[in-house]
């Protein structure tokens, strides 16, 4: 399903074509993808960058598009790989509460929505390589996405939700269109979820049990 076809889908859907409804469903739109994105983590989005540490300093900046970490490695000169173990913010801040205390870093923890913190602080500019979990563009500006293509259910009645919420729609059919809903993302949890305090390196990815 494209962004035009989705579109096509909500105005069939409500019976509504007002102007000031069509106007909001990219909002509703944008609305739906991010309570997937919250909820699912497609193995589909998924990446990988390579950055470097900068000496003297424990802070490592996420990519722009973060979402949520799956491991953080040191690289080598060979093309070794050594992954940093995830801990808690506070554990790296009470186990290395100086700057001066500098190495190779050991452990990892998302500090902020725009930077990791390492410890303890490097002591040079290490190769690292992260691999995360990206928050994709919107359909509605790439008129085409994977979950469009693969998971145009979860999009479809997610935005329906919020477009019946914006209309103060029936409460029966805001709680049938909610439980197509939580079908849809039930088959998309299948493929994989994460999470912040999750670390795929150290605890290994969670399993759904299909039935």
């Amino acid at each position: 399903m494209n962004y035009t076809e989705l579109v096509q889908a909500i105005k069939d859907y409500t019976e509504n074509e007002e102007t000031t409804f069509v106007n909001q469903i990219p909002t509703f739109v944008k609305q739906a993808e991010e309570r997937i994105h919250r909820a699912v983590l497609s193995p589909e989005l998924r990446k990988n960058v390579t950055g470097t540490m900068t000496l003297g300093n424990r802070f490592l900046a996420t990519p722009t598009d973060f979402l949520s970490a799956f491991s953080i490695a040191v690289v080598d000169g060979d093309g070794d790989y050594e992954f940093l173990l995830h801990k808690d913010v506070n554990f790296v801040r009470e186990a290395y509460p100086s700057n001066t205390t500098q190495a190779k870093p050991v452990y990892y923890s998302v500090f902020d929505e725009s930077s990791f913190i390492l410890g303890p602080t490097p002591d040079t500019g290490y190769t690292v390589q992260i691999h995360y979990y990206y928050k994709p563009e919107s359909i509605v500006t790439a008129s085409t996405t994977w979950l469009g293509d693969n998971g145009s259910s979860a999009l479809l009645y997610g935005t329906l939700l919020e477009a019946y919420t914006f209309m103060k729609g029936e409460p029966d059919l805001i709680n049938l269109y909610g439980q197509r809903y939580e079908e849809a993302v039930g088959q998309l949890m299948i493929l994989g979820e994460g999470r912040n305090r999750r670390d795929s390196y150290r605890n290994g990815e969670p399993l759904v049990r299909v039935t």
